[in-house]
């Protein structure tokens, strides 16, 4: 009697871990989507490998997917990501503003959004935003160019050229009039001169971020409007994009002794503009740093799924045309030649073996 009693208390203990173990497993919560928009850019793919790691230290599964810039594509992983039971969605989205109709099924099924340092416009069905301070992004890079310029100090005139990003990524008109703020006071004083006085995102905007469409418009200014002039400084929102300009100016003879590089400004601290302002071509970029951003991410989808309100830090600035979407932003860093080792690789994100 003893021994079958005993037998039973076994089986029962054995059923109640049994049971304990998917109600633990419950806290999942899972999965987690992520919808990244390329791989075309080194910086999309550290993105998402950074959210994976994060979300599976915390015991999330994820399904992690790219776009290849394809704004059909993505429109269709994200439905498929819905309709196989994704509990929240963190997109990086290629185009900000054709999602609200598949936003609005994954909100009719209780799924959470976050948008992924690319602000979602036109949905109400956006729930969080992180990303970085994009406007700063833009000060910093127009920073960089008045300091090397020597602007503050009165020197001048100086020829610019002005290069947008992709106009239908909402940070890109953040970028503009952020480096707009520092450097129209002196294009007005005519300290600074836009010989083709094209100014404007409608003028200046690359779409899908093409450094071979920026080479291609470079060439073009350049063969215009500098066949006798020196054009001394160039504004660039994306390292993709710098890269290309770079080529374009020594197609004709910029970064030799006799013509030294304009100065090029940058963003994302890519390997292969690292490694131009290591040459003194590429004069700055911007580093943001994409491991903060995923943390910050995993922590509002973490908040969210346990109850909890995320941790933001600005309700005013990101209006996406319905709503206000309450946001987390990160301080980017701007990077040059003089603390590219500091920023970079003692922040562990390079090994200096990459960069040199």
């Amino acid at each position: 009697m003893k021994r079958n009693f005993l037998k039973a208390s076994l089986a029962g203990i054995a059923l109640a871990i049994v049971g304990i173990a998917p109600l633990a497993h419950a806290q999942d919560k899972g999965p987690i989507a992520i919808s990244m928009p390329t791989k075309s850019s080194a910086r999309w793919i550290a993105d998402g490998a950074n959210m994976v790691k994060y979300f599976k230290e915390k015991g999330y599964k994820t399904d992690l997917q790219y776009a290849d810039d394809d704004i059909p594509n993505q429109l269709a992983q994200i439905e498929n990501m819905v309709t196989k039971g994704s509990k929240v969605l963190v997109i990086a989205a290629i185009d900000g503003t054709t999602l609200s109709d598949v936003l609005q099924k994954a909100a009719d099924k209780g799924v959470k959004v976050i948008a992924y340092d690319r602000l979602i416009k036109g949905s109400k069905n956006v729930d969080y935003y992180a990303t970085f301070d994009n406007f700063q992004v833009g000060v910093l890079q127009a920073q960089s160019i008045e300091a090397a310029l020597g602007l503050k100090n009165g020197k001048g005139p100086f020829n610019i050229e002005l290069f947008g990003g992709s106009p239908d990524d909402n940070n890109a008109f953040f970028f503009y009039n952020g480096a707009m703020s520092v450097l129209d006071p002196y294009i007005k004083s005519g300290k600074l001169v836009v010989r083709s006085k094209q100014m404007g995102m409608d003028k200046v905007g690359t779409l899908r971020w093409d450094g071979a469409v920026a080479q291609a418009r470079m060439d073009n200014l350049l063969s215009a409007y500098y066949s006798k002039d020196r054009v001394d400084a160039v504004l660039s929102p994306y390292d993709g994009l710098s890269i290309g300009i770079l080529s374009s100016l020594k197609g004709v003879g910029y970064g030799s002794a006799s013509q030294p590089m304009p100065v090029v400004s940058g963003q994302d601290a890519e390997i292969p503009s690292v490694k131009s302002i290591l040459r003194k071509e590429q004069a700055s970029t911007v580093f943001k740093d994409t491991r903060e951003l995923a943390k910050v991410t995993v922590a509002m989808v973490d908040a969210m799924l346990s109850g909890k309100t995320p941790e933001v830090n600005d309700t005013k600035t990101y209006n996406n045309g319905v709503k206000v979407v309450p946001s987390y932003l990160l301080k980017p860093v701007s990077v040059d030649g003089g603390n590219w080792k500091q920023v970079l690789v003692d922040s562990g994100y390079y090994k200096e073996s990459q960069v040199k």
